[in-house]
């Protein structure tokens, strides 16, 4: 291939038929609606399970200078987690084609010269640099944690917390900017010959092209196709059954469950978090619940004593993946409240839970007194019939409805009851 005279600063190094200022309105139409989908099921997954981001954000719902959106994640409908997750998730996968192909399609503006016109120009370049960096910050992020890769600089949940911030205020100025010359250009008919011109949008269109080898029609349909082709192979992971096999490009939510009452999806196991098995037998474990009315330390034996209730609930974790509903049976919150002084189940307060696991994040995690009071959430023994299995949790773990699978703590040994 005879190599290109120009260099990439000029129009003429760019040759493809394709770039033009209606194909790349279509892909930011696309973008447009998605992300902003994005964006609001992120900060909904964030109030869900509420990292502690201080100093700037806090867990307490009225502090922090990014936490005004924070509210008590409510228990109804159970599956509101697992139904927000899964499309947030899903949904950023599938929009990594459509993010690509924008990128390729404006990709001639990276190299015009001169970098900056003017103050104003340099501030729209400014704004194209935030949004660029933080796009591809904030995809790449994220499949690293759906993929369950954590080689993070840092905590996942702060990183991209932030940096979603950081990305959709520079995607607001951009849609600000550019919404009205998009709406003009989709008004083109999409083979309509374009031309170059002075405009940004024209600069987009090579002055001198290579013989077309596929339309824009074409071109869109190759990147709908990836799209779609990722969805297939990624949406299964919210669903049980045949479903989830065909999740092949995402992690199913830990090791394969096998048989039994047990069998489904775990995302860490016992061993993997340091539970060692000599601490959780009869002798060795005991649950410490403390309150206003003093300290209570049971064991397994003195739990399966106290009145026991049973919910029908799912486990749906932040990277996506979701089980279906899972028969759970053990002490109801409230009644282990109850132990501890707070005698009216109405006003049980919040609850800070602490796991024996050793290594990861969320050893401790905060209920809200609303997820404490409702009636199906439980501190539970048994699931579908059988006691819990080590890598479920054994001896106990919290169960709560529509709570992110982080907060549903495995391996509890103590429960402090009391305003957070």
């Amino acid at each position: 291939m005879a190599r290109s005279p120009f260099p990439p600063s000029t129009p003429g190094f760019w040759r493809s038929p394709v770039r033009g200022p209606w194909f790349t309105s279509v892909l930011g139409a696309v973008l447009l609606g998605g992300i902003t989908v994005l964006f609001v099921t992120g900060l909904l997954s964030y109030a869900a399970y509420n990292p502690d981001l201080s100093p700037v954000n806090d867990k307490t719902p009225d502090k922090g200078l990014l936490g005004f959106y924070l509210f008590s994640w409510p228990t109804d409908p159970h599956w509101l987690y697992r139904l927000n997750q899964g499309v947030h998730v899903t949904l950023g996968l599938t929009l990594v084609p459509v993010l690509l192909a924008k990128l390729w399609s404006v990709v001639p503006r990276l190299f015009a010269l001169p970098p900056v016109r003017s103050v104003a120009h340099a501030l729209e370049r400014l704004s194209l640099l935030l949004l660029v960096g933080g796009a591809l910050f904030e995809f790449v992020t994220g499949v690293l944690n759906v993929q369950l890769d954590y080689v993070f600089p840092g905590s996942f949940y702060p990183l991209h917390f932030y940096g979603a911030w950081v990305f959709f205020a520079a995607f607001l100025a951009h849609v600000a900017l550019k919404l009205p010359l998009a709406l003009r250009n989709l008004r083109r008919m999409r083979d309509e010959p374009e031309t170059p011109g002075e405009s940004a949008a024209a600069s987009l269109i090579p002055p001198r092209p290579d013989p077309p080898s596929v339309s824009r029609r074409g071109a869109l349909w190759f990147v709908g196709g990836g799209s779609l082709l990722l969805f297939v192979t990624s949406a299964g992971r919210s669903f049980d059954g045949p479903l989830r096999q065909t999740a092949l490009l995402t992690p199913h939510g830990g090791p394969e469950p096998g048989s039994g009452p047990a069998a489904f999806q775990i995302n860490k196991t016992a061993a993997s978090r340091g539970i060692r098995p000599a601490e959780t037998t009869e002798d060795a474990w005991r649950l410490t619940v403390t309150g206003p009315a003093g300290t209570v330390r049971l064991a397994r034996a003195q739990l399966l004593r106290l009145p026991l209730h049973s919910s029908s609930l799912p486990i749906a974790c932040v990277e996506g993946w979701s089980t279906s509903d899972q028969w759970w049976r053990g002490v109801r919150l409230t009644d282990l409240a109850a132990l501890v002084g707070y005698d009216d189940p109405d006003r049980a307060p919040d609850v800070l839970v602490e796991s024996l696991q050793r290594t990861g994040a969320f050893r401790m995690a905060a209920l809200r007194a609303n997820q404490v009071r409702d009636p199906r959430s439980l501190l539970a023994l048994d699931v579908n019939g059988e006691p819990l299995t080590p890598d479920h949790g054994f001896p106990a773990r919290i169960i709560v409805p529509a709570a992110p699978g982080v907060l549903n703590t495995k391996w509890v040994t103590r429960m402090d009851f009391g305003d957070l």
